[in-house]
């Protein structure tokens, strides 16, 4: 509840002078009173908002934070299956060069095509695949970035309120 200073006397006198009635100066009075400590904020008021917002906007940013630390984790996550499967088919076409050797010594140049196609093929996917977590890091970026933005701009927005009302 806010506290104003509000002359109710002074005023009544006022009306009074201006025509009204004792009854009719002394009860818009109280009216005005009553409306000035109902709808009006104080700096109690105004430091009490400014508290929540900056509370708010604090645990925004740990949410924030805490999010990108968790889709860090999910990306070093994928980056390692990633490795993992490269290292997958790196070895899958060791054994199938190694067992190619023994089985078909009379197909060799054609193994070393096929293998130069795997590889062509397999660099392809990598460069894909850097393109793509380029991509979704810039994505990430932008999304952060609007969210700080709009942090930004309500905590401008209150602080402009705020002095405007102070």
């Amino acid at each position: 509840m806010t506290t104003i200073a509000f002359d109710t006397l002074k005023f009544a006198k006022r009306l009074k002078e201006a025509g009204f009635t004792e009854q009719q100066a002394e009860a818009l009075a109280a009216a005005e009173a009553e409306f000035i400590d109902e709808n009006l904020a104080g700096k109690r008021d105004l430091k009490e908002t400014e508290a929540a917002l900056i509370r708010d906007i604090k645990e925004l940013e740990v949410a924030l934070k805490r999010d990108m630390k968790e889709l860090e984790v999910a990306l070093r996550t994928e980056i390692k299956q990633l490795d993992l499967k490269i290292e997958q088919l790196r070895s899958d076409l060791s054994r199938d060069i190694k067992e190619l050797e023994v089985a078909l010594r009379n197909e060799i140049k054609q193994l070393d095509l096929k293998i130069e196609q795997l590889r062509i093929e397999l660099s392809r996917d990598i460069k894909e695949l850097e393109i793509k977590l380029a991509r979704d890091m810039k994505d990430l970026e932008y999304r952060l970035t609007i969210k700080l933005g709009a942090m930004l701009v309500v905590a401008v927005g209150v602080m402009a309120t705020l002095v405007k009302l102070l």
